[in-house]
């Protein structure tokens, strides 16, 4: 894309800054919609279909060449938006499965599990997202794209992958009817280094076909 497209005043709906805004902004409203629990046997779908979309749009800015922005120092936007009322209402609509663990480096060697949960990472995705986004709507759009494609590598690239694996997963154990390992009360500070086991020994009391129904997933017949 050249620099004239990212200062159009006009836009065409195909432009790439018009195509990323409107997935990023489509999934800040699909998670907040989501996290109200108007919804909730529904919601474990929707936020993979949701994270999965928003997956597209990181690759899409990963794969772009470096976008520079306007001004040396970042303009400032003031104070950022709270989310805590955001990451608690997921949480609780997330319980007992919002703890998971993830490995945060693939290429460090033997690098030992952390706890992690999903109400949180969703809650940083969603920060950093509309950070971006308050560049965008103030017309900085070229600002903008560099601070989505310079915290997707990151941060929210990451942690958006690594909640995408761990909705994956779920819906996959509750489909193929496998049972979970209990993570409740698994405390996100925790060290599981100490044993290789440690998630194994945690009580299988979280079956799948325990929470399908609750969740919204249909078991396996």
């Amino acid at each position: 894309m050249s620099d004239a497209s990212l200062h159009a005043t006009s836009q065409d709906p195909n432009d790439f800054a018009v195509q990323i805004s409107d997935q990023v902004e489509s999934f800040i409203v699909a998670v907040t919609e989501i996290a109200k629990g108007d919804e909730p046997d529904s919601a474990v779908p929707f936020l993979l279909l949701e994270v999965s979309q928003l997956m597209l749009a990181g690759g899409r800015l990963g794969a772009h060449e470096d976008i520079v922005p306007d001004e040396r120092y970042e303009p400032d936007l003031g104070p950022e938006a709270d989310v805590d009322d955001l990451r608690e209402r997921l949480a609780l609509m997330l319980d007992p499965i919002d703890v998971y663990s993830e490995v945060f480096d693939p290429y460090e060697p033997r690098k030992a599990p952390v706890a992690a949960r999903i109400s949180d990472d969703l809650a940083d995705v969603v920060t950093d997202l509309r950070h971006g986004m308050a560049h965008y709507r103030a017309g900085r759009v070229t600002e903008a794209l560099w601070w989505w494609q310079f915290s997707y590598f990151s941060n929210w690239g990451s942690t958006a992958s690594a909640t995408l694996r761990a909705l994956q997963s779920l819906v996959a154990h509750v489909r193929l009817n496998q049972p979970l390992a209990e993570l409740d009360g698994l405390d996100t500070d925790e060290d599981l280094s100490s044993t290789e086991d440690a998630l194994e020994e945690e009580a299988g009391r979280v079956m799948a076909e325990e929470i399908a129904a609750p969740l919204g997933l249909r078991t396996v017949k």
